[in-house]
């Protein structure tokens, strides 16, 4: 059988019954030591189409329902045939939960998508029980829109809304990874994109403003320890400032946890499989 494979992500064509699936040694995404090679744009452009796979089970109303209150009330049943669905096109290393969690991600984008856009807090429920989404079963609708208009609906949304007012500083690329923007910014000058520039790239508005107060600050920040390892390398050959934008995004930022991620801090595919993780740990 014909299969397309990269580091950290086998792709296969779901075709039943394949011996050359099972015979076959599968790489999963989270793999630690993924090699840097010229190819690693392509293999960027494949790691995407499991995110952008992932997306499209997740709005599957048939797989997923949308009339649970939380992706915790998602029946088991429902969840595992979601991911049987992916484990046919995808073999990966990676624990069920792992995929799992990327999906109920998915899933919960999915929702807040459709509130914004076919739910009106100014029309009437009757009214919004008749706006249905295209592709939307009737009966999903009409339950999610009768908990969106209720009390316990509403004390959801402002649990929600508070807590994501309390991130400080988020990017402004939407799902474009670090390393794809990285590349794009490369490619023109031909020199590689540093964290400490690309920090900056990603964390501004259109018009070239810091996203916030607190990114403007962190950007400040970084520059000015910047400019105190600059100094000090003029007088000390031993400080490699190759190397030094690591620790300064460690230092100003703090370690990166669980579930976060502040910059590609190894190769273009590493940072690409980092997001990936993100993506799946986020709840």
């Amino acid at each position: 059988m014909p299969r397309r494979k990269l580091r950290g992500l086998s792709i296969v064509q779901n075709l039943p019954n394949s011996e050359e699936t099972n015979s076959e040694q599968q790489t999963g995404i989270g793999y630690s030591n993924v090699p840097n090679t010229d190819d690693e744009p392509t293999e960027i452009q494949k790691a995407r189409l499991l995110v952008g796979y992932v997306g499209i089970i997740a709005r599957n109303a048939n797989l997923l329902p949308i009339n649970y209150e939380s992706w915790h009330h998602m029946l088991d049943s429902n969840k595992n045939q979601a991911l049987d669905n992916i484990k046919e096109r995808f073999a990966l290393e990676v624990s069920d939960n792992y995929v799992k969690k990327a999906l109920g991600k998915k899933w919960r984008d999915h929702k807040r998508t459709l509130k914004k856009e076919y739910f009106k807090k100014n029309i009437s429920l009757e009214e919004n029980l008749r706006n249905v989404p295209p592709r939307m079963l009737r009966y999903q609708w009409e339950d999610v829109v009768r908990f969106w208009n209720s009390k316990k609906g509403d004390d959801c949304e402002r649990v929600g809304t508070t807590s994501r007012q309390k991130q400080k500083f988020m990017h402004t690329i939407g799902s474009k990874s670090f390393a794809c923007v990285a590349e794009d910014d490369e490619q023109p000058s031909g020199q590689k994109v540093r964290h400490i520039q690309l920090f900056n790239i990603t964390h501004r508005k259109k018009n070239g403003s810091p996203m916030t107060t607190e990114a403007a600050e962190i950007m400040e920040k970084l520059k000015d320890k910047k400019e105190e390892y600059e100094a000090i390398a003029s007088s000390d050959s031993s400080v490699n400032l190759d190397n030094i934008d690591n620790r300064i995004i460690t230092e100003v930022l703090g370690p990166e946890r669980y579930g976060q991620q502040y910059m590609p801090l190894r190769s273009q595919a590493q940072a690409e499989v980092q997001r990936l993780k993100d993506q799946m740990a986020q709840m």
